[in-house]
């Protein structure tokens, strides 16, 4: 049991360290989008969901990131 709760906190980790990334080079949408691929590759395929999510809502108001997602 306490493995599984080291695990999820070392996934959630993941996901907030991606974040972290991506706000620091969110001044720049190329190297945005080359953050999130990497991202992409790390994360499990729910996590980079969450991700997403994230993105969505950080990109919503910020049109120097438009078209990131695609």
């Amino acid at each position: 049991r306490d493995l599984h709760l080291s695990l999820r906190r070392q996934r959630q980790m993941c996901i907030r360290d991606s974040i972290d990334v991506l706000r620091k080079v969110s001044f720049d949408s190329a190297l945005f989008r080359k953050e999130l691929k990497k991202a992409s590759r790390r994360l499990l395929p729910y996590e980079y969901n969450e991700l997403i999510i994230w993105v969505k809502e950080f990109t919503a108001n910020k049109p120097e990131l438009e078209g990131v997602l695609v």
